[in-house]
């Protein structure tokens, strides 16, 4: 384990650093708490930075690529910055036979982007999702908590637009 200490010690970002040991302490660093760890490491930065693979490491005592491991598994542990909004479109059966294969290929268009793109400007990350609970409604978008029904080319253009006067 000494390379992987030498190696968080070299360039360690404090802030990562400082925040995944708090985040690891608050589960009496235990291996077995690493997906909320992670969580919790996703929730104070908006993403996890790769900064955090080598702390978590040393603090949970696992290598490196168990950590790896179990952030690339999990399609929900973000690798890069998203942008300020995630766009998540449902992309399952019930929502494609509502047209969501039209809105999908719009969406991917008006914000010149593929899915699991960020904008340029980083206001928008567009991401594919497999259900979102909204069948009967669909094609169905989350923007963070908010859930929007029967999203069609001009609904996704409006909400596109008002998200993008949005401040904060």
């Amino acid at each position: 384990m000494a390379a992987d200490e030498a190696y968080t010690d070299q360039g360690e970002d404090p802030e990562v650093a400082g925040t995944v040991r708090a985040l690891c302490a608050d589960f009496d660093n235990r291996p077995d708490a690493l997906i909320e760890i992670l969580h919790g490491v996703q929730a104070a930065f908006g993403f996890v930075p790769e900064a955090a693979v080598g702390a978590l490491a040393k603090s949970l005592n696992l290598s490196r690529a168990d950590v790896h491991g179990v952030i690339s598994f999990y399609h929900d542990f973000a690798r890069e910055k998203p942008g300020r909004h995630v766009l998540k479109l449902c992309r399952a059966e019930s929502c494609q036979a509502n047209g969501s294969n039209a809105l999908a290929a719009h969406a991917e268009s008006a914000l010149g982007v593929p899915f699991g793109a960020t904008t340029g400007d980083g206001e928008f990350t567009l991401k594919a999702v497999y259900c979102l609970g909204n069948c009967a409604l669909g094609p169905s978008v989350l923007v963070g908590e908010t859930l929007h029904a029967r999203v069609d080319a001009a609904k996704f253009d409006d909400l596109v637009a008002g998200l993008r006067g949005a401040k904060g």
